[in-house]
This record gives C-alpha cells, structure tokens and sequence, in this order.
C-alpha cells in the first residue's frame, strides 16, 4: 500500500511539472505573433498567439467608397484567418509539451 501512494505523490510532481510548463509556454506563446491577409494582401490582420488581434493594415487602394462592404469582408476574413492561425499555433506547441494526450479543458 506504501509503493501505491509513492506513485501517487510522483504522478502528482509530474502533473504540476508539466502545469508549471504549459503555464511557462503559454506566456511564450502569447509573445508570438501570426498574420494573414486578405484580397491579395490589400488586410492584414496580426494576432497575438493568445488571439488578441495586435493591428490591422489596409492598402489604401483597397478603400472603395463606392464597396465598403467588400472591404469589411476582406477585415472579416483576415481577422478570423489570424484568430485560426493563432489557435492552431497554441495546439500545435502545448501538443508537442502534452505529448498529443488530449487533456479536457486544457485550450
């Protein structure tokens, strides 16, 4: 019963280890930045790696009086790229820290 309980307290070390390094690159992770574009790069959206859009760029010959809805549509598709890019670097890195174990809540 001792030998069961020592796994136990070493299954429990291991647990907040890795909490400890997905809280540490997580951080990292939220330095980083991504960026996509729309309608051949006339948007451009940057987001953080915790998905907080960081700026947004518009050609200004992208600016259309006469079609604002075409460049509301190109802010759209650029910002929600950005978010996705951003969202599958955050997998992609705690994946490679979790070892591919699908861990509920994690993200």
């Amino acid at each position: 019963m001792g030998m069961n309980g020592g796994n136990m307290q070493k299954m429990m070390k291991q647990m907040q280890k890795m909490q400890k390094d997905m809280e540490r690159m997580q951080a990292e992770i939220a330095q980083r930045t991504v960026e996509a574009s729309a309608g051949g790069g006339a948007v451009t959206v940057t987001a953080s790696g915790n998905q907080e859009i960081q700026a947004v760029k518009i050609n200004p010959d992208a600016v259309d009086l006469d079609d604002i809805e075409m460049l509301e549509d190109m802010v759209l598709a650029a910002t929600n790229e950005a978010l996705k890019k951003a969202q599958e670097m955050m997998t992609q890195e705690l994946g490679k820290l979790t070892g591919g174990l699908n861990i509920p809540g994690l993200f």
